[in-house]
C-alpha cells in the first residue's frame, strides 16, 4: 500500500468529498488502524468524527462483513470503546461460521455484472469461478500471503481479515501484517486536523474559550480578570491602547498559564514594549504589533518559524483547536 497516495486521497475525501465519501473514508481508515494494531489512533478518529458531524456511528460500519471485523477485534482486545455502544451486538459463533462461507465462497468472472442487479447475480452464479486469493489467505491464516496481495491495493480489504475470529487475537497484539508501524498516529492526526477544517468548532464567547482551553488541557484555573484599572495602567506604562480583542481576552482573565505547547501569557503588570512591539507571553515568543492602526500577534516557534495571526483572539482559536485535536 502506498500509504503517501492514501492519504492523500484520505485527505481530499475528508476536506471535499460528500458525507458519504467522508463517511466511506473514515470507516475505512478507522478499520485499517485497528487492524493494524492500532486500536486508540481508530478509536480517536472515529471519537472526533462524531463529535464534529454528530451522525450515528453505524454510518461507519456499511456491512455485515466491517460490523464482523469490529465486533471480532472488540472481543480479542477484551473491550469496547464508548462509540461503539451503538453498534448491533453480534452472536460471535453465528458470526464465525457465517464468516467461513463467506470465505469459501468461490469468485464468478461475472461478478459485477450488470451492476449487482439480481440478473446479474444470477449469471454471475452461472459463470465459471474460481477461489478467491486474498479469502483463500484468511482462510489458511497466512497473514504474509494476504499482505501480498492487499499491499497492492489502493485500499487494503482489512474487513475480511480482521473478521476472521482466528486472526483478529494476533491483529490486535501487532501483528501489523501491512508493516504500517507508527504511521496509523500520523495518518489519524492528519485526518482529524482534515475533520477540523471541515467542521471548524464554534469556540463561543472568550469566558467559553478559556474554559475549553483548560478542560482540554486537563485542568487548571484561569487568573481572575484584570480590571479597566488595571488595563489603563497597564497602557499608560506601555505608551499605547491595547486592541480591542486583547483587552476582552484580560477582561476575561489578566493572564493564562504555560501549557507543554504554549507559552504563559503575561498579567497586565507583566506586560512590555519594545520599540512599539508589546511582549505578552513568557518566554517572548508572541507578540503584538501594530502597522498603522491594524495590531497582528506574532507567534514565534523556534521548530516551526513565525506565524502573524490577525488577532489575538485568532491565536487562542488555533491553540484550542490544536488542543482539540490532539485530545
Amino acid at each position: 500500500m502506498d500509504t503517501d497516495a492514501y492519504l492523500e486521497g484520505a485527505i481530499r475525501d475528508v476536506l471535499s468529498g460528500d458525507d458519504a465519501t467522508l463517511d466511506d473514508r473514515i470507516g475505512h481508515a478507522a478499520l485499517l488502524f485497528a487492524a493494524s494494531g492500532a486500536m486508540a489512533e481508530a478509536d480517536r478518529l472515529i471519537t472526533h468524527w462524531h463529535a464534529l458531524t454528530e451522525r450515528p456511528v453505524t454510518a461507519l460500519v456499511p456491512g455485515a462483513v466491517p460490523a464482523r471485523a469490529w465486533a471480532m477485534l472488540f472481543e480479542a482486545q477484551g473491550a469496547r470503546p464508548d462509540w461503539a455502544a451503538a453498534l448491533i451486538p453480534l452472536d460471535l459463533d453465528a458470526e464465525e461460521r457465517a464468516h467461513d462461507t463467506y470465505l469459501a465462497r468461490r469468485v464468478s468472472d461475472f461478478d459485477g455484472l450488470l451492476g449487482g442487479s439480481p440478473i446479474g447475480e444470477a449469471v454471475a452464479h452461472l459463470g465459471p469461478s474460481r477461489p478467491d486469493r486474498l479469502r483463500d489467505a484468511v482462510t489458511k491464516e497466512n497473514l504474509d500471503a494476504w499482505a501480498g496481495i492487499a499491499s497492492r491495493q489502493a485500499r487494503p480489504d482489512v474487513a475480511v481479515l480482521a473478521a476472521s475470529r482466528r486472526l483478529a487475537p494476533r491483529l490486535v497484539a501487532g501483528a501489523d501484517p501491512l508493516g504500517l508501524g507508527e504511521w496509523p498516529e500520523t495518518c489519524a492526526g492528519s485526518l482529524v486536523a482534515a475533520l477540523y477544517k471541515r467542521y471548524p468548532p464554534d469556540t463561543g464567547s472568550w469566558r467559553e474559550m478559556i474554559a475549553g482551553v483548560l478542560r482540554l488541557r486537563g485542568g487548571g484555573t484561569a487568573p481572575p480578570a484584570a480590571s479597566l484599572r488595571n488595563i489603563g495602567a497597564a497602557e499608560a506604562r506601555l505608551g499605547l491602547r491595547l486592541p480591542d480583542d486583547y483587552r476582552e481576552f484580560l477582561l476575561t482573565c489578566d493572564g493564562l498559564p504555560a501549557d507543554v505547547v504554549f507559552p504563559r501569557l503575561l498579567g497586565t503588570a507583566e506586560l512590555r514594549a519594545e520599540g512599539g512591539v508589546v511582549v505578552i507571553a513568557d518566554p517572548a515568543v508572541v507578540l503584538l504589533t501594530a502597522a498603522g492602526e491594524q495590531w497582528r500577534t506574532v507567534e514565534i516557534d523556534p521548530a516551526l518559524g513565525t506565524t502573524v495571526h490577525p488577532t489575538f483572539r485568532a491565536l487562542l482559536e488555533r491553540h484550542l483547536l490544536i488542543l482539540a485535536q490532539s485530545a
